[in-house]
C-alpha cells in the first residue's frame, strides 16, 4: 500500500472516532447529504490571532470556500494573503472518494486525496512532488458556525506535529 493510502486510511479511522463525526447525521453516501447540503459548504475565515506564531509573521487572512461541484465532488478554493502582502489562490475539484486530485497554484501541495466520512467532516491527505506533506481533518461544530482544522505533518527530523486552526463561517 502506498504511503498516501496508508496515511489516508489512518486519518479516516481517527476521523471516524471524532466526537464531532459522531454527532453528524448519517445521510448520504456521497458525504454531501441526501439533498446535496453539507455544513461544510460555504466560506470560512481563519482566526489568525490563534496561530502559534508571532503576530507579525501571521498571514493577514486565510479563507477557505467549499462548494458543491456535482455528484460526489467539491470545489475547494483557498485564498491566503501573507504578512508581507503577497497572495496565493489555490483551487481543486476533488471527488470525495479518495481519488488523487490535482491542486492548482498551492505552495504547499500539488495533489490531494479527499474523503467526507460525514456531512460535517472533510479529510484531506496532501502531497507535494509525490511526498505526503500533511493530513488534515476539517470538522464543522454542531452550531454550524465554526470549523476546526486538525493538521498532522512531519516535523523537521523529529516527531509528528499536530496543530489545530479555527475558522468562522462568513457565508
Amino acid at each position: 500500500m502506498k504511503l498516501l493510502s496508508k496515511a489516508l486510511a489512518l486519518t479516516l479511522v481517527v476521523a471516524s472516532w471524532s466526537p464531532l463525526t459522531a454527532m453528524a447525521a448519517p445521510e448520504a453516501a456521497n458525504g454531501l447529504g441526501a439533498n446535496g447540503g453539507s455544513p461544510l459548504l460555504g466560506r470560512w475565515l481563519l482566526d489568525t490571532s490563534r496561530l502559534p506564531m508571532p503576530p507579525g509573521q501571521r498571514p493577514k487572512s486565510v479563507t477557505f470556500t467549499f462548494a458543491r461541484a456535482g455528484e460526489g465532488k467539491l470545489n475547494v478554493h483557498v485564498d491566503i494573503v501573507y504578512a508581507p502582502g503577497q497572495e496565493v489562490h489555490s483551487v481543486s475539484t476533488p471527488s470525495l472518494d479518495g481519488t488523487p486530485t490535482a491542486i492548482k497554484d498551492s505552495p504547499e501541495a500539488d495533489t490531494g486525496a479527499f474523503r467526507q466520512p460525514a456531512p460535517n467532516v472533510l479529510v484531506m491527505a496532501l502531497q507535494k512532488e509525490g511526498v505526503l506533506v500533511s493530513t488534515r481533518i476539517y470538522a464543522v461544530t454542531p452550531d454550524g458556525e465554526h470549523l476546526v482544522e486538525t493538521a498532522v505533518y512531519p516535523g523537521n527530523n523529529g516527531p509528528l506535529v499536530m496543530k489545530a486552526s479555527y475558522f468562522t463561517r462568513i457565508r
